[in-house]
């Protein structure tokens, strides 16, 4: 099952950040800042989650502002994040068809994602829904003694058109 996340859904990022370089962040943000994270997203972008059978979260997808100036607004940058016993077995998928759907409908016509290498696991997942690697950021981040890469990688999200209005907030229900 995918839903709009809750300031609930706070908990499956720390291990994240302490145990991998998937995420840059150097300390696990405690669950209180996730919560507030989770609804300042909520405000304007989406932040969906996806549920094992046994009603836990198992994954979350979300996206962000991709640059501050005004001509970006049309553009967002997502994330991905599956627990280690759902890999595999296709949750960040299902759970990436619903955001590049949301966002289509709000209005957005790129995403982007940032992908800290290697990881074989999120760029497959990332071609598999279409996203085209476009560049590296090179020794950009370092974490767990070593310098890491950045790879970069976008898709489209429906046809280029001359923008008529701004993205439409989303709305959880």
């Amino acid at each position: 099952m995918i839903r709009a996340a809750t300031p609930d859904d706070a908990a499956i990022y720390a291990p994240i950040v302490r145990d991998t370089t998937i995420s840059f962040e150097l300390q696990p943000p405690t669950v209180e800042e996730m919560r507030t994270r989770i609804e300042s997203t909520l405000r304007h972008l989406p932040w969906l989650v996806s549920l094992d059978d046994a009603g836990a979260v198992n994954g979350y997808v979300a996206a962000g502002k991709h640059r501050d100036p005004g001509a970006y607004q049309w553009s967002v940058n997502t994330s991905v994040y599956v627990r280690e016993d759902s890999r595999g077995h296709g949750v960040g998928k299902r759970l990436y068809q619903a955001l590049l759907d949301e966002l289509a409908r709000l209005g957005y016509f790129q995403a982007f994602a940032g992908i800290a290498l290697p990881n074989v696991g999120s760029v497959a997942l990332h071609e598999s829904v279409g996203f085209e690697p476009i560049g590296v950021y090179r020794n950009v981040g370092h974490k767990f003694g070593a310098w890491r890469d950045v790879g970069w990688w976008q898709r489209p999200l429906k046809p280029l058109a001359t923008p008529t209005s701004e993205p439409l907030p989303f709305v959880s229900s």
